[in-house]
Parts: structure tokens; C-alpha cells; sequence
């Protein structure tokens, strides 16, 4: 197989002022918006008041019902989230807070102003370039007001379902059918058979580079799928050498985006776009199985303690390639997925697959480089 950075992919702010005075210009207030034709790229919880009272992980400190559905809502969506702390500004669900008594609504206009540019730049920390996403907001307008016009500026499309409602308008809003993501212009196979996806999926000549698919802007790709990602023989033996296991250039992880949910029947709100854009090229490996794998190998590989994610992502550009194939079948995705998986028997697939030794290696090394791994240790008991 070519070097696949070698490989040729086939893929193919407007700013409003107000005229205020001679020679003056205001930039207008960003217009709120309550839906938006594609789907969220991360999402924005807001705090409540009614919390534990001990320190625990933002995603169980809050404990009222409001909070509860948002953090559902968030956690069915399959992208990043993030609660927007009073307190703490954008905080990971995942990190520790202690208990603490702060609402932005009564909080000063320099110190929502202040606490506004601190979400925005944390945003950027934990995303990057937002520019051409779209994050939903879930919280009070106290805190949508505060980086509504800032995540324009930065090109992002702010999406506020529940602006304006009520707190029974929004409970009711989480209970509501959901539908499946907007149909986009690339067409998407109908096919749920597993051979044809096999082959799909494995079309070699198809590979683009992740800055081929990032240059795409999501064209064709805001919808379910499968894809399918390859490695060249450099980036092969990188891994070999983090694994001590063979592995050979071409195919090394395959997985799905935005499959109906099996148990709860619900309809994923999560498209090929989304999960690769925001997930696998997101720069954090909490959020993508296929990061956190590649990361923990070459940590090894470097005798590193931890993942350095933007050599990690640097190093996805130079050696991965990627194969994407829209299904319009969500709701079979999951079953097809199943025996995709025992078709190609990817390395770096960890779920739905036989264990070996390459494979009971690489769960070593997620457990040893990994920060959630990393933080399990760390705690007494």
C-alpha cells in the first residue's frame, strides 16, 4: 500500500455592523437561534443550584431534574460536552468539583463579561478552532448571553433550543421524539449488507488524509455511518514499536457514527463528521477510544507517562488515512457493525472482536497512559 499522505482524496463570517453616527460601526449582537440544519458538534450544559454536598465529578455534583435530562440529552448526542460552571467557567464532566454557591444571574456584568472570554478561550483549549462547528447551548440565558456573540466572532454556530422557555417548557422539551440527523447532499447507502460495506470500507483508493476530510467541511458527512482508518508502514512500525506485537501497514480500526440507540430505540444525533472532526481529530483522547488507543502506543513507543495530544495528532496527519461510508440505515448500524468487525478483525479494535495478545497489550497501555486510567490510580482505595 502507498503512503497514504500520498494518497489524492476525491473530496470535493459574514459579520453584520450597525451604523451608529458618522464613521461609526457597532457590531450587531448575534442573532439567537433555536435550530440549525446540522448537527451539534459539542454541547454546553448548564450548572443548577441543587448540588451533592461533597466534591464529585461535574457530571454527578448537579443533581437536580433539569440537569438530569441535559445531561442525558448531552450524553445521547455522542459529541463532546461540557458544563458551564457559575463558578468554575467550561469544566469537563468528568472533573472533580467541590460544592459551591454561585448563580451568573446575580453575579456583576464585568464578571459575566470576564467569566464569557474564559469559557470561550477554555473552549478552544479543550476543541481547538471552532470555527465552522455547531455547539447547542443547554443552560440559562445568564450564561448564553455571556458567550453567545464570542463564539460568533470565533465562526461558530450557536444553537439555543430551549431559549425562552419555561422550566416546565424545558423538561418537557428532553421528552420529546427525537429525529434522525438532516439528510445531506452525498448520497448514503441503503445497503445494510455486511459483504458490500466490507468492501467499501476496504476501497483503499478511496483514502483520503485527515486534512483531506477536514478540508471537506463536512460535505456529504453529516449523516450515520461506518468508516475505516489505515496506517502507512512508518506509522506501522511506530506502532509495533509501542505494542511489541506485529502490526503491518493498511487497515487498523474501523467503527461507526450515529447508530440508532438498541435499547432505548432512540434516534443518535451524532453523523460521520461529527464524530470524526470533533472526536478522533479533536485533540483529547477522553473522548475517542480510537485517540486514547493511538496515544497510550505511541507514549510507549516515546517512554512518555502521558499523551501528548498534538504530537499525537500531528502524527495522524503524517500516517492515517481514512475511508468513510454513509449508511442511511441508522437503525441497523449497529448489528451491521457487529459483523463488519468480524469480517475485517482490525488490530486496534478492542470491542466486538476475539482477544489476543496484541489486543490485551493495548488495554495495558490505555490503563497505563490514559488520564482517566492515571486518575483511578491516583485516587486512595
Amino acid at each position: 500500500m502507498a503512503r497514504l499522505h500520498d494518497i489524492r482524496g476525491k473530496v470535493g463570517e459574514s459579520v453584520t455592523f450597525v451604523r451608529r453616527g458618522a464613521g461609526s460601526a457597532v457590531r450587531a449582537p448575534a442573532e439567537v437561534i433555536r435550530a440549525a440544519d446540522s448537527s451539534a458538534d459539542f454541547v454546553l450544559v448548564g450548572c443548577v443550584k441543587k448540588k451533592l454536598h461533597f466534591p464529585a465529578p461535574a457530571r454527578e455534583l448537579y443533581t437536580s431534574p433539569l440537569f438530569r435530562k441535559e445531561r442525558a440529552y448531552a450524553e445521547h448526542a455522542n459529541v463532546p460536552w461540557f458544563v458551564l460552571s457559575a463558578e468554575h467557567g467550561l469544566v469537563a464532566p468528568d472533573e472533580v468539583l467541590v460544592p459551591y454557591d454561585l448563580r451568573l444571574s446575580t453575579t456583576s456584568r464585568d464578571y459575566r463579561r470576564a467569566w464569557g472570554v474564559r469559557v470561550v478561550e477554555r473552549i478552544k483549549e479543550f476543541i481547538g478552532p471552532v470555527r465552522g462547528m455547531t455547539v447547542e447551548v443547554h443552560a440559562g440565558s445568564a450564561y448564553s448571553d455571556a458567550i453567545r456573540d464570542l463564539l460568533t466572532r470565533e465562526g461558530a454556530i450557536v444553537v439555543e433550543p430551549l431559549a425562552g422557555m419555561t422550566m416546565g417548557e424545558r423538561l418537557a422539551w428532553y421528552g420529546r421524539p427525537t429525529t434522525a440527523p438532516a439528510t445531506q447532499s452525498r448520497p448514503s447507502r441503503t445497503t445494510s449488507d455486511v459483504t458490500d460495506l466490507v468492501a467499501a470500507l476496504t476501497q483503499t483508493d478511496e483514502a483520503i488524509t485527515p486534512a483531506q476530510f477536514l478540508a471537506s467541511g463536512g460535505n456529504g458527512l453529516r449523516s450515520p455511518g461506518l468508516y475505516s482508518w489505515w496506517v502507512d508502514a512508518q506509522g506501522a512500525e511506530d506502532l509495533r514499536s509501542g505494542l511489541g506485537q506485529p502490526v503491518r501497514a493498511g487497515l487498523i480500526y474501523a467503527g461507526l457514527a450515529g447508530a440508532t440507540r438498541s435499547r432505548s430505540g432512540r434516534k443518535s444525533k451524532n453523523t460521520l463528521w461529527g464524530r470524526i472532526k470533533t472526536m478522533h481529530l479533536g485533540g483529547r483522547h477522553e473522548f475517542s477510544t480510537f485517540r486514547l488507543s493511538l496515544g497510550s502506543v505511541l507514549a510507549e513507543a516515546r517512554g512518555e507517562t502521558e499523551i501528548d495530544e498534538v504530537a499525537l495528532t500531528t502524527w495522524m496527519h503524517d500516517h492515517l488515512g481514512l475511508v468513510t461510508v454513509p449508511v442511511a440505515d441508522a437503525d441497523s448500524l449497529g448489528d451491521v457493525e457487529t459483523g463488519v468487525l468480524a469480517a475485517l478483525n482490525p488490530p486496534l479494535n478492542l470491542d466486538k472482536v476475539k482477544r489476543d495478545p496484541l489486543r490485551a497489550q493495548l488495554s495495558a497501555l490505555r490503563k497505563k497512559h490514559g488520564r482517566r486510567g492515571r486518575s483511578a490510580e491516583a485516587r486512595p482505595g
